[in-house]
């Protein structure tokens, strides 16, 4: 023998069991890869993944877990707290104080809800509730989601225009400046 050939490891000649294995392993790996080739094939065809045995996020959610989902994904939880409070407002003032004076809306910048009255005198029973009103809010809803509420009076009368106008006349409140 020559020295190259006496240098070269030797490997040692596979016997029929020993071929098997090899060919079975062969097999299995060209089986798998045909396989996954083929269910990839199917997905595109159906339109994609599927839902399999197990919990995902693809799965059908019950309506009220879905709009939780949906309120927690775009960060509406203030607002829909505060709409909360609309809703429950005269269990939260009381049921004399909800007859006179009604929410309108909620500035979720300033943190300010607006409350309308249906007289000057609600309007500055109000005022002097508000504090407790706040307290009591932030209680329910979060510390900080309600800073100041602000209260409107009653309405002015309708502007009634009739006959005796003067052209370019605003009403009574031109005569005075």
């Amino acid at each position: 023998m020559s020295e190259e050939q006496s240098e070269q490891p030797r490997t040692p000649e596979l016997s029929g069991v020993d071929l098997a294995r090899q060919a079975l392993v062969a097999a299995k790996e060209q089986a798998r890869a045909r396989g996954a080739a083929a269910q990839q094939k199917k997905q595109a065809r159906r339109g994609g993944l599927r839902s399999g045995a197990r919990a995902d996020g693809r799965d059908p959610l019950p309506l009220g877990a879905a709009i939780n989902r949906l309120i927690t994904e775009r960060g509406w939880e203030t607002p829909a707290a505060v709409g909360g409070v609309m809703g429950r407002w005269p269990q939260l003032v009381g049921p004399e104080v909800a007859q006179h004076c009604e929410p309108q809306r909620y500035d979720e910048d300033a943190r300010v809800l607006t409350v309308q009255c249906d007289s000057t005198a609600w309007a500055t029973q109000l005022r002097l509730l508000a504090p407790t009103l706040v307290a009591r809010l932030n209680e329910d809803l979060g510390h900080g989601t309600v800073k100041l509420i602000k209260v409107l009076g009653p309405g002015g009368p309708a502007r009634r225009y009739g006959a005796l106008r003067a052209p370019g006349s605003k009403g009574p409140g031109d005569t005075y400046g």
